[in-house]
């Protein structure tokens, strides 16, 4: 079976196809990563691979990866049939679907409505306070819908409901909760019943697998093996569903509307746009992406040993389906991959390999950081390679790859370097789905780095040009005489300093920008990095 990519001028892609460009992206990779990919169309074009060629993980189209978030707008569809039914509403207060007793914040006498956790705009935390983590292994394991609650009475709303966008996993556990307390059944025979059986979804599950279901173990970026996560039932609509990619190509399916079932009028309604809130165009906890004249919409998900991605453009009859089992996000997730499948004119990414890290950077890093919420973090080198020691933790030896970030040997985070508006460096952490910044300690004796010269205005203009970064995004840079701009789609003009050659800040949003050039010397490509992501993007 075949099927074509998306972008003109991109031929026709079959299974055999799809599998060598999974090659491509995973040779080598140092994370170790297994994906399961299908591309749906008219047909459909499936493919697995690995980075080590000789793997002995025994994966198949059938085998269950936990999806995580992407369990999320399977919650949205049963939301969906519950107000299709008078069961809920989009504009219910969310204290009406609660406990009696249960303190809700409010914002000025404004409350969080239903449809502010289906778009993420509640002003809810990421996580409830009393969520009982005693580790990053299973970190949800012991929250109780009673702790969930509870956590309500902790929050002091900073904005209104529905003025700005903030993901919370707390507020979709509300949602989940509410879904199944309202059908009065637990969760797992809810999905069975009313989305797994009609799209005939077999390999699907919460809880227990079904008879005969074979289940992916999941792997931190090291490489290590790491255990599963574990919700309570009512609570797993936030991310504890395990698929297969044969079950997923059915649900994106579903979302074309390549797939009947008595689910289409709910799973139109969670397609529809309910949020414009700055940040991020939301539908019922579908994230929304124009791309050109039509609109692609997507989710990524990741727990502690996996990650996944739905893309598709109803439109256009398109779409992707992505499982690796491997967890990713802290080195970029599997957006650029989708996007390329999406369309074939955005940069596949590349692979990411282990390489011995510049000495000059090693020298440049060494020294004492605080991280953003107070923790110390002392980096040294020794044979080579960077230490990193936290204030009264050991030390640990830090790996290099060649997209030019450090990550731990012995466990999953990621220090990304950024270079100082005023010289030096300091560095993004990224650990367990937080993304902190890290500033350089003061030290008296050293001398200051010094500055990099300002642009002139000739240099300047030598960057100016628009370099798209996903469908229907792009990166615009902008020279005003001297002083240089970046500008992404829909956002406002930025001033960026140099501070190396071709390397630009960003300061107020924690951006660096590299430019890269042909033999001739032209720019033709920037990479941005950004909140523990980094994307590039060819220039047009």
């Amino acid at each position: 079976m075949g099927s074509a990519l998306f972008g003109a001028g991109v031929p026709a892609l079959d299974d055999a196809g799809l599998s060598k460009l999974l090659e491509r992206r995973l040779a080598g990779d140092r994370t170790g990563a297994c994906l399961a990919v299908a591309v749906v169309a008219e047909s459909v074009s499936r493919a697995v691979a690995c980075a080590d060629p000789g793997s002995k993980r025994s994966l198949d189209y059938s085998t269950a990866f936990e999806i995580g978030s992407v369990s999320k707008t399977m919650t949205a569809t049963l939301a969906a049939e519950l107000i299709a039914d008078g069961k809920l509403s989009l504009d219910d207060p969310l204290s009406a679907h609660l406990p009696k007793g249960t303190r809700v914040p409010e914002f000025a006498g404004a409350p969080i409505l239903i449809r502010h956790l289906t778009t993420h705009t509640s002003g809810l935390p990421s996580l409830p306070s009393r969520l009982n983590a005693t580790g990053l292994e299973d970190p949800y394991a012991k929250l109780t819908a009673t702790d969930l609650y509870a956590s309500l009475a902790d929050v002091s709303l900073t904005a209104k409901p529905g003025t700005a966008f903030a993901y919370s996993n707390f507020a979709m556990m509300l949602l989940s909760d509410i879904v199944a307390r309202r059908t009065g059944s637990d969760l797992d025979e809810l999905l069975q019943d009313r989305l797994f059986a009609p799209l005939e979804m077999r390999h699907s599950f919460i809880g227990a697998p079904p008879k005969g279901t074979r289940v992916a173990g999941g792997h931190l970026q090291t490489g290590a093996a790491t255990p599963a996560w574990n919700f309570a039932t009512n609570l797993a609509g936030v991310g504890g569903v395990r698929s297969s990619l044969d079950d997923m190509v059915h649900y994106v399916q579903a979302q074309l509307g390549k797939r009947s079932s008595a689910l289409d009028p709910a799973i139109r309604m969670t397609q529809q746009r309910l949020s414009d809130a700055p940040g991020v165009p939301m539908a019922m906890n579908w994230m929304i992406m124009p791309r050109g004249k039509s609109t692609v919409l997507a989710h990524e998900g990741g727990t502690g040993g996996f990650s996944s991605l739905v893309a598709f453009d109803r439109a256009a009859g398109r779409g992707v389906v992505i499982l690796s089992d491997t967890a990713l996000t802290a080195v970029g997730g599997l957006g650029q991959l989708g996007t390329h499948l999406l369309d074939g004119s955005m940069p596949l990414p590349s692979p990411r390999r282990r390489i011995d890290p510049p000495a000059d950077l090693l020298a440049a890093l060494v020294g004492a950081y605080q991280l953003d919420g107070g923790m110390r973090m002392q980096l040294s080198e020794k044979d080579g390679a960077l230490v990193i020691q936290a204030s009264g933790q050991p030390a640990f030896v830090m790996g290099y790859d060649d997209a030019g970030d450090f990550y731990p040997l012995q466990f999953d985070a990621l220090l990304s370097p950024r270079r100082s508006g005023q010289g030096g460096y300091g560095f993004v952490w990224s650990q367990a789905g937080a993304v902190v910044s890290a500033k350089r300690v003061a030290d008296k004796r050293a001398s200051p780095a010094p500055a990099y010269p300002k642009l002139s205005a000739e240099q300047a203009l030598e960057f100016v040009g628009s370099y798209p970064l996903m469908p229907g995004f792009a990166l615009d840079v902008i020279a005003d005489d001297a002083t240089l701009y970046v500008q992404g789609t829909g956002q406002q003009r930025i001033e960026v300093v140099a501070v190396a050659r071709d390397v630009v800040l960003a300061e107020s949003v924690g951006a660096e920008i590299s430019f890269e050039r042909d033999e001739s010397g032209r720019v033709i490509a920037l990479v941005l990095r950004q909140g523990g992501q980094t994307l590039r993007g060819v220039r047009q």
